[in-house]
């Protein structure tokens, strides 16, 4: 038996700067997979974030801290097993020469022959030695470790570099120049990356109180880290610092701060010891659309925006400094000055755009190709107005149908702008400014910025019916188009995202309510291509159903519920959550589940006698209803079917389906007292009929059968 020690264990990779925005996840893989093999080899019983791991990153430094790690794991007892009786005994129970050479094998002689268990295989007796496998030490344990979470980081580009010695060359995300392991306050002699473990690391490049560290134990790297390098060392506490520190400047100059977390965690990414200051720009700049000079701020420049109380742009924003300058002018004019650079460049793209109209590029979407088979953009548009002026002339008449039509011409044409070819994110934004420069008015120009609404989950939906209409028209087009050229989505392959375009029109249709069918929408989609593409086995229908019953998973319905909603192929969305709510209450009534059971039983009954009978209507001839089982449900069905079929029509689902409970005892007594497949053949034709009206009277809302157990 070995004797272990357990210590807090600390590995740290000292590199060059880190890409920013895979910082985060290469610190979350390089401690998991370290921890990982640890656990693995027995050096650690478990572990979890929530304390037996702290991971620490910086943009110079991967780090973990682990608690609780063995110096050598705990010997394990083995079951080797070896070979069939018959074949390592002879008849005498003595071992053969090849029982004898495997246990050589594995350090063991003749003497162990008589501690051999003999257990049966099915019907082979075999030989088993039991032995006591020794522990791992830390020091083997973690050189796998190391190897294994360097060689399985998730990097996205690999570096190659040669090392001091002019002769090797290694593969990483940055080159590493120090390498620390401590199990507790010992050093654990590992080698990786060319590098030999020790205890000594460097802080801040600028900041740093002395050039190097001499970390004590594990547990003093942090400190240690932040009191003598200048460094917060866990990514976590660096981003609560920053936002903590932006919260304060933006309230001291009495302005709100943009909350961007994509951002704030780059720049988290970008310092080791963040100092908020606050700088400003010309104001000249905020006649230029306040969207453009955000994105400039954000994306170039790594700033942070700030907003009036009117929610306007003010013209000073946050920046994130990686010094602590006694004096910071020289670092907030520097910024000062290239900024003006960048807001300078995007007030030149506004200009220069504003000297040619929208519709005087379209001559230019000739020229700029959507799809290899579909054409190009302009050809698209055209496809696009087709279909947005018939969903309008539905929703609103002549005068929206030219609305619609106008903004869907004009949807792409800012593609071919200098600013959208700067900044592809300002599609549809910039549509809009243009569009209200050129005088075409608030309802086409926001139709124009809206018709890509929802862009992501969550987003917000188009803000006039004109936006509606193009925006369904624009989905519907790209969804009709791919698929019949065979550009279906397979697996988690979506490379023109018709899944966001299939949720997208979902959700238009369902949250604003609109009173249009699939099938309508489809065909007029199909109409735009003038029949030039072939429909395909996987239409775009069932593709949005699917889809569609996946949202429903998300926000909480039950499967059961789903199912019985979207097998009736609903077409008119916006009734498909009053249908859902309907089903949830009638699954409330005392008389749900014996109403869902009989009509499974219906629908069997039905199903299989389709194949022998002919029960084309509900035309019920009331002088063959013989039992007053059969009479009873057929007067209960005259009393609660109009009802029910009154309230759907209405739209009140809820109390339709409620209407059915009065139908329980009749169903019930039915299926009792009376046989439906009697050899009658008038008699059984007559009572599949009245089952038929039954089924149709129960299954407007929902098919109740999938509610079924």
């Amino acid at each position: 038996m070995n004797s272990t020690m357990t210590q807090n264990l600390l590995i740290e990779l000292l590199v060059e700067e880190l890409p920013p925005k895979s910082l985060e996840d290469l610190a979350i893989n390089f401690a998991d997979l370290i921890a990982a093999s640890l656990r693995d080899h027995g050096l650690i019983s478990e572990y979890s974030n929530n304390g037996g791991v702290k991971i620490y990153a910086t943009p110079r430094r991967l780090a973990v801290w682990i608690a609780n790690v063995a110096s050598q794991a705990a010997d394990k007892s083995v079951s080797q097993k070896l070979m069939p009786v018959k074949v390592g005994l002879d008849e005498n129970n003595q071992p053969t020469p090849p029982l004898l050479k495997k246990l050589a094998g594995l350090g063991a002689d003749a003497s162990a022959v008589a501690q051999l268990k003999r257990i049966y295989e099915g019907k082979t007796e075999t030989l088993f030695l039991d032995t006591v496998a020794t522990g791992t030490k830390l020091t083997d344990g973690l050189q796998i470790a190391l190897g294994e979470a360097i060689s399985r980081l998730p990097i996205p580009k690999i570096m190659t570099y040669q090392l001091a010695n002019g002769w090797e060359s290694v593969n990483f995300v940055r080159p590493a120049h120090t390498l620390v392991a401590l199990h507790g306050d010992e050093i654990i002699p590992v080698r990786i990356l060319g590098l030999d473990s020790g205890r000594e690391t460097l802080g801040h490049r600028f900041e740093a109180n002395r050039l190097t560290i001499q970390l004590q134990s594990a547990d003093s790297y942090a400190q240690q880290l932040l009191e003598e390098g200048a460094v917060i060392a866990g990514f976590d506490d660096r981003r609560a610092e920053i936002s903590r520190q932006l919260s304060a400047a933006a309230d001291r100059a009495g302005l709100t701060l943009i909350q961007d977390d994509a951002l704030l965690n780059e720049v988290a990414a970008l310092v080791e010891l963040p100092n908020v200051l606050i700088g400003q720009f010309d104001p000249e700049f905020l006649d230029v659309p306040q969207e453009c000079l955000i994105l400039t701020m954000k994306a170039n420049q790594k700033y942070f925006p700030l907003m009036d109380a009117k929610g306007k742009l003010a013209n000073k924003f946050l920046l994130v400094s990686n010094i602590r300058p006694a004096d910071p002018t020289l670092v907030v004019t520097g910024n000062e000055r290239v900024v003006r650079s960048r807001l300078a460049d995007a007030k030149f793209f506004y200009d220069q755009d504003r000297k040619k109209t929208l519709e005087s590029r379209l001559p230019g979407l000739d020229h700029v190709v959507y799809h290899n088979k579909l054409g190009t953009q302009g050809e698209r548009i055209q496809r696009v107005r087709v279909i947005a002026r018939s969903i309008a002339l539905l929703l609103g008449g002549e005068t929206l149908a030219d609305e619609a039509g106008k903004a869907a011409l004009l949807s792409k044409t800012d593609l071919l702008t200098e600013m959208v070819g700067e900044f592809p994110e300002l599609q549809g934004i910039m549509g809009y400014y243009y569009a209200l420069n050129d005088g075409y008015g608030e309802s086409i120009a926001q139709a124009v910025a809206d018709h890509y609404k929802p862009r992501f989950s969550g987003d917000t939906l188009p803000r006039n019916t004109a936006g509606i209409c193009v925006a369904l028209a624009d989905k519907l087009e790209t969804l009709t188009g791919l698929f019949s050229v065979g550009q279906i989505p397979t697996g988690d392959k979506d490379p023109f995202a018709l899944r966001r375009h299939a949720l997208g029109t979902i959700r238009i249709l369902i949250e604003k309510e609109l009173p249009v069918s699939l099938d309508f929408l489809l065909k007029e989609a199909r109409l735009a291509f003038d029949d030039q593409y072939p429909e395909t086995a996987l239409s775009p229908l069932q593709f949005i159903y699917d889809r569609l019953a996946g949202l429903l998973r998300e926000q909480g319905h039950s499967v059961q519920a789903i199912d019985a909603v979207l097998c009736q192929s609903p077409k008119v969305l916006k009734d498909i959550p009053k249908r859902l709510e309907a089903v949830r209450e009638f699954e409330k009534l005392p008389e749900a589940a014996s109403l869902a059971a009989a009509n499974k039983r219906v629908h069997n009954i039905l199903e299989k006698s389709a194949q022998t009978e002919a029960v084309n209507n509900t035309q019920i001839n009331t002088g063959l209803l013989k039992e007053p089982a059969e009479i009873a449900l057929y007067d209960a069905l005259m009393q609660v079917k109009p009802q029910a079929d009154s309230a759907f029509e209405s739209g009140e689902y809820t109390r339709s389906l409620q209407s059915l409970a009065a139908l329980k005892e009749p169903v019930d007594a039915f299926f009792d007292h009376v046989m439906v497949n009697t050899d009658d053949a008038g008699l059984r034709t007559n009572r599949l009929c009245l089952l038929e009206l039954m089924h149709q009277a129960m299954n407007r809302v929902a098919d109740l059968s999938r509610l079924a157990g």
